[in-house]
């Protein structure tokens, strides 16, 4: 800003006569005809006529539509008294024009064109001249623009492009380029947000890395909205799937189609079964699609049914209508045909021979009265019994029959690599891990779980197996339907009490099968010593090896009881 400013000018006037109007772009030649003329006068060394307040505005008369230029500064300053020396600014040149320096060997210019003197700075305007003061709001602007409802102007002529020239024909253009937005305001100037170095000055674009930050953030809304609808979606079909199926008539049919039986299997039917109590087992034989398929039709279509004990051959993968057709045919019972479970005790095993092979009770009681004559050491045949499904002749005694169960047994103990004399200790774990153990994986843990509370180390820190299963079986509470002990039990004084007496219990407590004797020759490597099933329905198994991590198992299988009442807790 100069040193020394007319009294009677505004501070920030010779500033703003000084910048461009970053809405405009005024050449020379697009002055009006009025001013034009002055002009010209001026540069002949002549008076300028004067101009009306009014012509010195008509520039900024657009038509509608036109595009804005920036005035020359000259058009800011009033136009000389009458009779006063004509003296011509040294801001006069548009910004649009190239500075003096860069024009004084331009040959373009007019020949005849004469040189004025500009006035200083600090030299007082003529006598009865006023200065053009800067104003932002009221009244009319000390800058001429177009007026919105203005009608152009006659004296206008048409806006032609304005011609650059040197450094500042970039930043120019740029700024009264259609669409282009300029930096800086003088409202920003005065409160500091802008110099003058940034008005006029196109918008800086917004940082690209910005740009593709905002773009992954969106990116990732838009994929957290879709993962969210589509978990909503699957839970809400885990959850009423079936209900939306059976109600559109889609519902997955539980039972096979008809023409896909194959193969043969066995069923055995005890005395008191049911449509309820048969339909599971007609799912583990292979027999039908559902363990509920069999019960299901015979409740849909009100079919009333007896069962009749025996053994039956039937088919794999059969309707449960040919199920029930086969079972009332007197050829598919099989008469000398006898099925075992496994993890059966000696007495549970004696009455389904009786009922299946319709042998008398006592006749099975004094044949497994003496162990001996079978070739086993034992005092009692109980494990000695082995789970299988066994066909007869016709007219077959209960020795017969109970010395072929003790053969397949020995058979099973020799192909595991049993020696003979650790026959009796291999078939007492086996039986434990077959009433312990719930899935194939697990046979081998349980198995690694009692070898490591027999090691003498952990007997003295435990001092006793602690099976429930063992207690179960002296407390004669196998057939009470619960995989835990009483109280009673526990107190029950009797060689199988593993929570009151050290090491194994003096004998076997079940059948045993194949899998349980494997196991109990190989277990699993592991540090386990504890293992608790937190989930009946499944099987699902915890294994432990402090008792801190014990406890929290038994808190998890306490909680699965609590919301899954009479299941067998």
């Amino acid at each position: 800003m100069p040193e020394n400013q007319p009294p009677e000018s505004d501070p920030f006037a010779d500033l703003y006569g000084r910048l461009p109007d970053p809405r405009k772009g005024t050449r020379a030649d697009d002055a009006p005809p009025s001013r034009r003329a002055a002009r010209e006068a001026r540069a002949a060394g002549g008076d300028a006529p004067d101009a009306p307040d009014s012509a010195r505005f008509d520039a900024a008369r657009r038509a509608p539509g036109d595009t804005p230029s920036t005035p020359a500064p000259e058009d800011m300053t009033p136009a000389p008294a009458p009779d006063a020396p004509v003296a011509r600014p040294a801001a006069e040149t548009s910004p649009d024009v190239a500075p003096r320096s860069a024009m004084q060997n331009d040959p373009s210019r007019d020949a005849g064109a004469q040189e004025v003197p500009a006035r200083p700075r600090d030299a007082a305007p003529p006598a009865g001249t006023r200065r053009p003061t800067a104003r932002t709001t009221g009244g009319r602007d000390a800058t001429p623009g177009p007026r919105r409802g203005s009608a152009p102007s006659r004296d206008v002529e048409p806006a032609r492009e304005p011609v650059l020239v040197g450094a500042g024909a970039a930043s120019a253009s740029a700024s009264s380029a259609p669409g282009s937005a300029a930096s800086g305001s003088l409202e920003q100037l005065f409160t500091g947000q802008t110099t003058t170095h940034d008005i006029g000055q196109p918008v800086p674009a917004p940082s690209r890395k910005r740009r593709h930050v905002g773009r992954w953030i969106a990116l990732a809304v838009v994929v957290l909205l879709v993962g969210g609808m589509v978990g909503g979606g699957m839970a809400l079909w885990n959850t009423y799937g079936d209900r939306v199926q059976a109600f559109l008539g889609q519902e997955e049919s539980v039972d096979f189609e008809a023409g896909q039986a194959t193969g043969e299997t066995r069923v055995t039917i005890v005395s008191g079964d049911t449509g309820e109590s048969v339909s599971p087992k007609m799912f583990e034989a292979g027999v039908t699609k559902a363990s509920n398929s069999l019960y299901k039709y015979m409740v849909d279509n009100s079919v009333a049914f007896t069962f009749q004990p025996g053994v039956y051959k039937l088919q794999q993968q059969m309707t449960s209508e040919a199920v029930l057709a086969a079972l009332r045919l007197p050829e598919n019972r099989l008469d000398y045909s006898v099925q075992l479970r496994e993890g059966l005790t000696l007495a549970q095993s004696l009455d389904l021979i009786s009922e299946q092979l319709g042998l008398a009770r006592a006749d099975l009681d004094a044949a497994v009265a003496d162990p001996s004559q079978y070739g086993v050491s034992a005092t009692t045949l109980e494990g000695w019994i082995f789970p299988a499904t066994y066909d007869f002749d016709e007219g077959v005694t209960a020795a017969q029959v109970i010395d072929r169960m003790v053969t397949r047994t020995m058979q099973s103990l020799d192909t595991a690599g049993v020696p003979e004399g650790d026959r009796e200790r291999i078939l007492i774990i086996a039986s434990i891990i077959e009433r312990e153990a719930r899935s194939s994986e697990d046979f081998y843990k349980v198995s690694r779980v009692i070898e490591n509370r027999l090691q003498p180390s952990n007997q003295e820190t435990f001092g006793k197996l602690e099976m429930d299963s063992t207690v179960q079986y002296g407390a004669g509470e196998m057939g009470s339907g619960s995989v835990s002990t009483s109280e009673e039990a526990r107190n029950s004084d009797n060689p199988w009490n593993t929570y009151m007496y050290p090491g194994l219990p003096i004998g076997p407590i079940a059948n045993a099968g194949d899998l349980a004797i494997d196991a109990a020759m190989k277990p699993a490597d592991g540090p386990w010593l504890y293992f608790v099933t937190v989930n009946l329905d499944t099987g699902e198994t915890v294994f432990t090896s402090t008792y801190t991590e014990h406890l929290a198992a038994v808190e998890q299988w306490r909680a699965w009881c609590a919301d899954n009442p009479n299941s067998g807790c």
